[in-house]
């Protein structure tokens, strides 16, 4: 016998209950180097580090400019460094974090920042052929031959 005001069927069940928590489906240890994702972290931190040395060595005619650039670079190679690092050391399955989505947005980010920093370090480079000083009698060019050939190189 029912009691009454009962049913015969369940109560509904939770629904939060069958949303299974995020998954990571980026392997840990040396694995992450074999997925597209580990190979574009190791990218950026071959590329980041090239452009620091690049902008580096040059004379810096335009600080605000090239200094932002050089913000991107070693900011961009130190958190990939920790991203890789956070992979690699297996940190990924114990911090509970939905890390497909914090790879696309790391990635994305970074791509941002880069894309604008060589923006800058390419109107950088495009304006070789100016005086460095426009009161000057003197034909000293804000790039010399060998920096500009640099600043080429660290624009792309």
């Amino acid at each position: 016998m029912l009691p009454r005001g009962g049913s015969s069927m369940p109560p509904p069940p939770n629904p939060a209950a069958y949303f299974p928590p995020p998954r990571v489906t980026l392997p840990s240890g040396l694995e992450i180097l074999r997925t597209y994702s580990g190979a574009v972290i190791f990218l950026e931190i071959l590329f980041g580090t090239i452009v620091w040395i690049l902008v580096a060595s040059t004379q810096v005619p335009l600080p605000l400019l090239q200094g932002w650039v050089m913000f991107v670079a070693v900011t961009a190679w130190f958190l990939s460094i920790v991203f890789l690092c956070v992979f690699l050391f297996g940190y990924a399955n114990r911090i509970a974090v939905n890390w497909n989505q914090v790879d696309f947005l790391f990635h994305g980010a970074t791509f941002v920042f880069y894309f604008g920093a060589f923006l800058l370090q390419a109107a950088t480079t495009s304006l070789h052929h100016f005086p460095r000083k426009f009161n000057s009698t003197s034909q000293e060019r804000i790039l010399a031959d060998h920096e500009y050939n640099i600043s080429i190189a660290a624009s792309v």
